[in-house]
């Protein structure tokens, strides 16, 4: 579990496909401690939960490969990744830490595609717009996942949403770098799915 807010902004040193093109390992450079990263962890990128199959230092910088399935590429924004492609990180959930965004699970549900940036004096406002499946659980003053980042819903019109982005957040993450046109991973919040399902067993 994750909570969405970004420990660090990682960069994908190589890239290549593995199994019959069926999954991709990756390498990607950080600012962790190495030493505090074992086999087997997980690390969202981009808020796609990733499990380190190895990890090293090299000229001074922290590695880590992780292993992009086939259904990772095909319900994320993974299969557009590149060698240099910068990805917010986070480390996983523990006992005692800080709950500072929501709670996340790192799977990601589906693609929200920006269709507006507004620069605003002391923000940058985005709207985005997303499936009518995936719309019908986010709601204005509630909380989404984008690219891993735990954001509040400003508001809401029929398929499309809009966030606001603070200053802090746009420098500490890759929002800042984000445009119109682009493509991000969509995390629906767990308390809207469940309300939902309840809802619909009545």
């Amino acid at each position: 579990m994750f909570t969405g807010i970004i420990t660090d902004i990682g960069e994908i040193a190589s890239l290549k496909p593995v199994a019959q093109g069926q999954l991709h390992r990756l390498r990607i450079l950080c600012r962790y401690d190495q030493s505090t990263i074992a086999d087997g962890a997980s690390i969202a990128c981009n808020g796609v939960c990733l499990t380190v199959v190895a990890s090293g230092v090299a000229n001074g910088r922290t590695w880590f490969d992780v292993d992009a399935a086939a259904e990772t590429l095909r319900m994320t924004t993974a299969r557009h990744w590149l060698t240099g492609t910068k990805l917010n990180l986070e480390r996983a959930l523990k006992i005692g830490d800080e709950l500072g965004g929501h709670i996340v699970a790192g799977h990601v549900d589906g693609i929200a595609c920006i269709v507006a940036r507004d620069d605003l004096p002391d923000m940058a406002k985005f709207t985005l717009r997303t499936t009518r499946e995936l719309a019908r659980f986010i709601a204005a003053k509630g909380s989404v996942t984008l690219d891993g980042v735990s954001l509040t819903v400003n508001t809401v019109s029929d398929v499309e949403f809009a966030v606001l982005i603070i200053p802090h957040t746009l420098s500490a993450t890759t929002l800042g770098a984000w445009q119109t046109g682009g493509e991000i991973n969509l995390e629906i919040d767990l308390m809207a799915r469940y309300a939902a399902r309840l809802s619909e067993m009545k």
